[in-house]
């Protein structure tokens, strides 16, 4: 049973409604959209009534000649063709009983063909092939009907059998009005797949540009509010006993506050206007001291072993972005107030290794649970690992593997960062 007449749907065309959904009309809509066909209409029927005319003046004394019923039934086929685009089905059925109507009576053989032609392919191309091919089907079977075994007692008198040549001319127009109209319908819903493709990359990409931003956010803001956060507990403490610490820490509170919201007005100048030049270059290794600086007003001493090679610029982004999340991950979570950072390159890979003595403490501080997920998807970006987890003589270890040099859309993706 037919997908739309479970549904209910009405309409003469409920019984074929085949087509693919980008087709199908919504609700408090025209189906089929768009204009009147009023030109194409109006020259079609201006072809098929003259060519009809020239046609009986060929087919004169083989043929019935036209009269007035025969114009109305020119006229008829041709003005249904109006509705081609909002009722195919119906059009289509509609064209081959005129037609039929026509043959039977004698008419002589024309350019009305042309109006079964136009509406078989408008229901083709507009998904209701069965209906199409249905319809197609009932006029040949007509007219092998009347050209073969009804002539004997249909007008005009003395008609003879159709001749096999006929025939063959027939079959050909027929294969050819198919083939045609298919390779519409194929072309048609491969342009709508293209489309749909095309919008879902695009909701894709913007999907994956939302997450890269809502990464960044996570990456800089923990790492800053969290040294504000140990700050603010240490002036708190120390506000009566020794102001000038707690000076001190309010001091550190203000510039972690303020490179924060630098980092975030960097973050967000990726929503510009396409083309504009980014106001600061993105962070990179290179900016390792100025973590290290930021850890030591945490109250957190940072060694750092080795010396950060050349980095394609995802790459150095994301190895930036992990050391600062790791030591964020220090401060908050762990007793330990030492940390060593290494760089080893080798390879054509960088390793990152950032530990700490532990114990951990349990605070959260805060946070929000995504910062070892939001290091896993940077290092995955890049075809890279992230090892994180206690080591076995205490404390915790954070250990990366990225490629030195990022595939073409890594870097591509690192360079639009």
């Amino acid at each position: 049973m037919d997908v739309e007449r479970v549904r209910g749907g009405g309409g003469p065309g409920r019984w074929w409604g085949h087509g693919p959904p980008w087709l199908r009309h919504r609700p408090g809509e025209e189906p089929g959209g768009g204009r009147w066909p009023w030109r194409s209409t109006l020259l079609l029927t201006a072809f098929v009534l003259v060519g009809s005319t020239f046609a009986a003046h060929l087919q004169q004394g083989e043929r019935a000649d036209l009269d007035a019923f025969a114009r109305v039934l020119l006229i008829v086929s041709c003005g249904m063709l109006l509705w081609r685009r909002r009722h195919p089905v119906a059009v289509v059925f509609g064209t081959a009983v005129t037609v039929a109507l026509y043959l039977g009576a004698g008419y002589p053989y024309g350019p009305v063909f042309f109006t079964v032609a136009v509406a078989c392919f408008a229901a083709v191309v507009a998904g209701h092939r069965r209906a199409a091919w249905t319809a197609l089907g009932l006029l040949c079977a007509v007219h092998l009907l009347v050209a073969h075994w009804l002539y004997r007692w249909l007008p005009p008198s003395g008609d003879e059998p159709a001749s096999f040549g006929q025939e063959i001319v027939v079959t050909g127009w027929v294969v050819a009005i198919v083939a045609i109209a298919e390779l519409a319908r194929t072309r048609r819903e491969q342009w709508a797949r293209e489309r749909a493709e095309r919008a879902q990359a695009a909701r894709r990409r913007a999907d994956e540009e939302r997450l890269r931003i809502a990464r960044e956010l996570h990456d800089v803001l923990a790492h800053s509010l969290s040294v504000i956060n140990v700050q603010a507990g240490v002036g708190l403490a120390l506000l009566d006993a020794d102001p000038e610490q707690a000076r001190t820490a309010l001091t550190t509170i203000k510039s972690a506050s303020k490179e924060a919201l630098g980092e975030v007005r960097q973050v967000l100048d990726t929503l510009r206007t396409p083309g504009d030049v980014p106001r600061a270059p993105a962070p990179g290794l290179d900016r390792l001291p100025e973590l290290v600086e930021q850890a030591a007003r945490a109250g957190l001493t940072v060694q750092v072993e080795g010396e950060p090679p050349r980095l394609s610029p995802g790459t150095d982004l994301a190895a930036f972005r992990i050391v600062q999340e790791a030591l964020t991950n220090v401060v908050r979570h762990s007793g330990s107030r030492h940390a060593r950072v290494r760089l080893e390159p080798a390879g054509g890979t960088l390793r990152l290794r950032i530990d700490d003595d532990g114990p951990a403490t349990g605070a959260e501080a805060g946070g929000s649970g995504n910062g070892l997920a939001g290091m896993r998807e940077r290092a995955a970006a890049l075809g890279g690992t992230i090892e994180a987890g206690p080591r076995p003589d205490g404390g915790f270890r954070v250990l990366a593997v990225l490629p030195a040099k990022a595939t073409a859309e890594a870097a591509e993706t690192g360079e639009d960062q």
